[in-house]
């Protein structure tokens, strides 16, 4: 029995054996055999010894790389499908993107262009491209940030600029002040200590190698740049711009010296210049015949010219007449020149405006007149703002403009009857313009109106010695036959003109008694009431 025991248990050990062989070949087939020798016999008795089939799991995340293609294929079918069954015809893929895709950045460019000015702030916002596309389109811009200039970022982003503004970015305002310092130029928050005596304004200004850099950086990256505005520079940051900037037509230069004037020299296109050497209680410069020399035989295409707080005299002036043969306007304001310069403006042979702005003085010790010549081509002398107590100065500068076809006194001191009877010197006026002239009376007025035959516009506001009463039939008469007049010497002239006709003082009485009624009524009622 023992024997018979054994011997099974070698059978059944060599049974155990060979399953387990046949196992471990089953295993080293493919997968994919083993799956298919189980599809040819599903009926073959499973042993508990075998392992178990694989499930679509294990197939799904070994055997991937066929299900790729039925991936590729679902994603394809729900792109050209419809979203909506019921449409017969398919709508193409891109009919959802940017329309203005299609368009080029010259067609953008185009298109908005012609767009109003109040829409252009919104077009920006629609993407980058057309906030790009935006920012090539402006053309004028203001500095505030100095910072936003010297970094790059104001030409990279505005390219095409013709005219900026640098004046405000140029100052350094004190943090945390609420004094805020107002010139009609620029504006400035300044600190408690500031004192105009000490010209204290010059510690908030950018140091001159600063604004250099930046005039540098601008004429680099805008060199269509066509008018700037600038305070503080050097000759090195002006011949930059006149390097890279052959465009450049317009400049004011503020805080101007000789020294700088010989990088403006270098502007041949230059044809509108405005200097300012010294603004008081600001800053101080100096811009003398030296300056205005060099000026003169670097600049000779100059159409108009400002000087404002400059120095100089007869031979600057002089040299700019001669120089520049095309100059049209020159405003002289608030300026030191020295005594005789006026003589100097008969070289202006082409000379067509002349205006003169807050100058306490037009020239202390004028030339006799027999030296002082004349403006041949002046059309238009204006004069705001100025002290004209001088007669012999005031009929000096009448006998220089003795052509002149226009006559624009504002808010003048000194302009009284004496004064102004030396304009009949002048015999060709056709347009005079009085305001804020309050020393001037009605008979003056008459007289030296009278004397010129060609008066064609007459303009008078705010001269309270003027009145309608004076008005002489011959002045009257006058009146009737210009093809412009404005009177309006006072208020009441004005409400007396206004209502001539009209019966507007009647009508009112009559709406106003009637309220009156009504409201009386209304009160008298209530107090039944109670």
């Amino acid at each position: 029995m023992m024997q018979r025991r054994r011997n099974s248990w070698k059978m059944g050990c060599r049974v155990v054996a060979a399953a387990e062989e046949e196992d471990e070949e089953t295993a080293s087939l493919p997968e994919t055999m083993s799956y298919t020798a189980e599809k040819e016999k599903p009926n073959t008795p499973s042993s508990p010894f075998r392992k178990r089939p694989p499930r679509w799991s294990d197939l799904w995340l070994k055997n991937s790389n066929p299900l790729k293609h039925v991936v590729s294929a679902m994603k394809l079918h729900s792109l050209s499908s419809p979203k909506n069954p019921k449409t017969k015809t398919q709508t193409p893929i891109f009919s959802e993107l940017d329309r203005t895709l299609l368009f080029s950045d010259e067609i953008l460019l185009t298109i908005l262009a012609k767009l109003p000015l109040s829409q252009r702030n919104a077009n920006s916002l629609v993407c980058k491209r057309w906030l790009s596309l935006q920012d090539r389109l402006v053309r004028s811009l203001k500095l505030l940030d100095w910072g936003f200039l010297q970094s790059g970022r104001l030409t990279l982003r505005f390219p095409n600029l013709t005219h900026v503004d640098l004046l405000s970015g140029s100052l350094i305002s004190t943090r945390n002040s609420e004094i805020l310092l107002n010139h009609k130029m620029f504006s400035v928050h300044i600190g408690c200590r500031f004192s105009p005596e000490a010209q204290a304004f010059q510690a908030h200004l950018l140091p001159p190698e600063v604004i250099d850099r930046g005039l540098q950086e601008l004429a680099n990256g805008c060199p269509n740049l066509r008018k700037v505005a600038l305070v503080g520079a050097t000759e090195l940051g002006l011949l930059s711009l006149a390097e890279e900037c052959a465009t450049l037509q317009d400049l004011e230069l503020h805080k101007c010296n000789d020294n700088v004037l010989r990088g403006i020299a270098a502007c041949e296109n230059l044809q509108v210049l405005k200097l300012v050497g010294n603004v008081n209680g600001f800053y101080s410069s100096t811009v003398s015949d030296l300056g205005l020399t060099i000026l003169a035989q670097g600049c000779k295409r100059l159409v108009k010219l400002e000087l404002n707080g400059c120095e100089g005299s007869f031979d600057g002036i002089k040299a700019i007449g001669q120089c520049c043969q095309m100059l049209e306007e020159l405003s002289i304001c608030d300026h030191r020149m020295e005594a005789g310069w006026l003589a100097a403006l008969s070289y202006c042979e082409n000379l067509k405006t002349l205006k003169f702005v807050s100058c306490k003085k037009i020239d202390s010790s004028p030339e006799p007149d027999e030296y002082l010549g004349i403006c041949p081509a002046l059309e238009r002398l204006h004069l705001h703002k100025c002290q004209l107590r001088d007669k012999k100065t005031v009929k000096a500068l009448f006998t220089l403009c003795g052509a002149v076809r226009e006559i624009v006194f504002q808010d003048c001191w000194g302009l009284e009857n004496d004064v102004f009877s030396l304009a009949s010197l002048c015999r060709r006026v056709t347009f005079l313009s009085l305001e804020g002239c309050s020393l001037l009376t009605t008979n003056c007025l008459e007289s030296v109106i009278l004397s010129w035959k060609e008066i064609e516009s007459l303009k008078v506001v705010g001269c309270k010695s003027l009145k309608d009463g004076e008005i002489s039939p011959a002045l009257s008469s006058l009146f009737s036959i210009l093809k412009e007049l404005k009177w309006r010497p006072d208020t009441k002239s004005l409400l007396a003109s206004s209502v001539v006709g009209t019966n507007i003082g009647k009508r009112g009485g009559k709406f106003l008694k009637r309220i009156l009624d009504h409201k009386l009524l209304h009160f008298d009622q209530s107090l039944l009431h109670l």
